[in-house]
């Protein structure tokens, strides 16, 4: 019998012991967060802003224009009512018999709360903002009650999101976590990333396990590398999954 690609990507994670999650925007669709780079995505919504939200959300912007910055923050980039979709709570899941890293290109903190304890954000947080004086630590409640730029209670400083912005270099510590977890990962599935943000999408190309796996509504120019591809919506491959009992 010749199986279909669902219960191939079923039975290569069955046979997994050490798997590494690549996630990027479309992960969190289905929770309501837009994405990026699709017809609906952030970039190619209609705003009121001069600027493009590409340019809004760089640390140039940010150090001259921060209300403006964080008028757009709050409005596009901070969803504090989404929550985890079956795809996060599937891969929190996981965890209950194999070993499991999340490596994130997204700031939204739902792996997390869906249970994943292993997690790599190599974007940052909304969920962590701090102080650029006295370094104090606030979450997104605090950044959304407040009016213009968040001041920080204890000695008046502004506040920035602990969050990558453009011009910003990634973490030394986050970047070696994750080549290390994806070199000592036997499967590696990249989920709902168009892998053209570097340096993190040029990450794939550490992995030497046993299965590729990319499952992205749109082609990549990673597919070729791939064992497995699916150009579908998660959801209803996790779906696919547990109707199937496989």
């Amino acid at each position: 019998m010749v199986m279909n690609e669902f219960e191939i990507f079923k039975s290569m994670i069955n046979h997994s012991r050490n798997i590494v999650f690549f996630t990027g925007a479309g992960i969190s669709v289905p929770s309501g967060i837009p994405d990026f780079r699709s017809a609906d995505g952030l970039y190619n919504q209609k705003s009121k802003y001069t600027y493009s939200p590409e340019e809004i959300v760089s640390h140039t912007y940010y150090m001259n224009h921060k209300e403006d910055f964080y008028e757009f923050y709050k409005a596009k980039m901070v969803y504090p009512t989404a929550k985890p979709n079956l795809a996060h709570k599937y891969i929190a899941s996981l965890e209950n018999n194999k070993h499991v890293t999340v490596i994130t290109q997204n700031i939204d903190g739902l792996h997390q709360e869906a249970g994943s304890s292993n997690v790599i954000e190599l974007h940052g947080s909304v969920k962590r903002n701090y102080c650029e004086k006295c370094h104090a630590f606030y979450d997104d409640k605090f950044i959304m009650a407040q009016a213009g730029v968040p001041k920080c209670p204890k000695c008046g400083g502004d506040i920035k999101p602990d969050v990558v912005l453009y011009e910003e270099s990634l973490d030394e510590e986050n970047i070696n976590n994750a080549i290390q977890a994806i070199m000592k990962a036997d499967t590696l599935v990249v989920i709902g990333t168009s892998l053209v943000v570097y340096p993190a999408a040029g990450f794939i190309r550490y992995f030497k396990g046993n299965a590729l796996i990319c499952i992205n509504k749109t082609k990549t120019s990673y597919d070729s590398m791939c064992d497995l591809v699916i150009n579908d919506d998660i959801i209803n491959v996790i779906k696919n999954i547990d109707e199937k009992g496989i």
